[in-house]
């Protein structure tokens, strides 16, 4: 599909789907524990993209520069089963970003609450492991990966300690702690036109886009922007307005 074509549906106010501007994908649904191996999981099925979220404790030394804040490591696996165009191998610039941006909205919003994750200060603390695998990609899936990290962190507990080493899959009922349940929009600007949940086809033909995370409480924490064309203040303005109304809609298939 061309971005000539793309443009010309923008400008008589269509999408290539049928959608409105500020239409998402239905259903956008969340499962968890999809693995019994994991301290939490969740999928995220959201149109015909699908994204799995698997986290995973660890213990280790802090960092010196916060030897009283357990750790968030976030990563993502762009495999071809989920879409031809990725490539096996290490992680290229699609896959950086993509937890780069998971991550960000997690780390910037204090979710974590880190202090909690100290066993002993300064020798020891809880690292939290967030590994992002697209299962089908259909476009969007920075929105769906930060869904799916937020949902799949929420469902985390602890495993259990024999001393300083972990009884891996051996569960505790204490939950991993949380301040905020931050989610991530995404909108995309094609042809002047600000349009959320990219498809795929209109992910290779915008001309700009921003990912804006934000909290229950309505502020936003973190901000990534996509593409070669710049925006103005009026249109980044419009973006970010309708990323944070359409967050609440995200927000309500959390449980």
């Amino acid at each position: 599909m061309s971005k000539s074509y793309v443009e010309t549906l923008a400008d008589k106010d269509a999408r290539t789907d049928g959608r409105k501007f500020d239409e998402l994908r239905k259903p956008i649904k969340i499962e968890l524990g999809v693995s019994n191996k994991a301290e939490g999981s969740a999928k995220v099925t959201w149109g015909e993209t699908e994204v799995f979220v698997g986290v995973k404790m660890a213990i280790g030394e802090p960092y010196p520069d916060s030897p009283e804040d357990g750790v968030l490591i976030t990563g993502a696996e762009l495999s071809p089963m989920a879409d031809p165009e990725f490539l096996s191998g290490p992680p290229g610039p699609e896959a950086i970003e993509l937890a780069r941006v998971v991550d960000r909205g997690i780390r910037e919003s204090k979710m974590l609450d880190t202090k909690k994750l100290c066993v002993r200060k300064g020798e020891l603390v809880w690292i939290v492991f967030v590994d992002i695998y697209p299962l089908n990609n259909d476009g969007n899936l920075i929105d769906a990966a930060s869904l799916a990290a937020t949902a799949a962190l929420k469902s985390a507990v602890f495993p259990k300690l024999n001393g300083d080493k972990i009884v891996y899959g051996d569960f505790t009922k204490t939950k991993i702690p949380l301040n905020l349940m931050p989610v991530t929009c995404t909108v995309v600007n094609i042809g002047g036109k600000s349009m959320v949940d990219p498809i795929l086809e209109e992910e290779k033909n915008f001309d700009a886009r921003i990912s804006v995370s934000v909290s229950e409480k309505g502020d936003i924490h973190a901000m990534q922007k996509g593409g070669n064309v710049g925006l103005e203040i009026d249109q980044v303005d419009e973006m970010i307005g309708l990323a944070v109304k359409k967050s609440a809609e995200i927000r309500k298939v959390l449980k």
